[in-house]
């Protein structure tokens, strides 16, 4: 494990979330990361928790913000979305190979 644990919160039935799900067309749920909290819309924190490929995609979301900076990787994320598309941008490759990786959940606490 690298450095201290990175606490993550949660905020449920987020209109952030909610608009995201809107923009993307998601009919299941959607979650996104801004920093250490996961906004959550059409899913609860329970349920979250219960997928756990879906809870290491976005905890590697929140351990890309610490590594690149908050701001930087928000300037990151959006440039290689408008190169290369959603699916194709390199930060989501990297959270769908975590969704394998249970090694990622051992460098958080979940907060309430």
């Amino acid at each position: 494990m690298e450095g201290p644990l990175i606490h993550i919160h949660f905020q449920e039935r987020s209109w952030i979330a909610r608009l995201a799900a809107k923009k993307l067309g998601a009919k299941n749920g959607l979650a996104i990361v801004f920093f250490r909290t996961i906004y959550l819309h059409g899913i609860s924190k329970a349920q979250l928790i219960a997928n756990k490929p879906m809870l290491q995609h976005e905890i590697k979301h929140v351990l890309q913000y610490q590594e690149h900076g908050g701001f930087m990787f928000l300037m990151k994320y959006l440039f290689y979305s408008i190169k290369y598309g959603y699916y194709q941008n390199p930060f989501e490759i990297e959270a769908r190979l975590a969704e394998k990786d249970d090694t990622v959940l051992q460098r958080v606490k979940l907060e309430d």
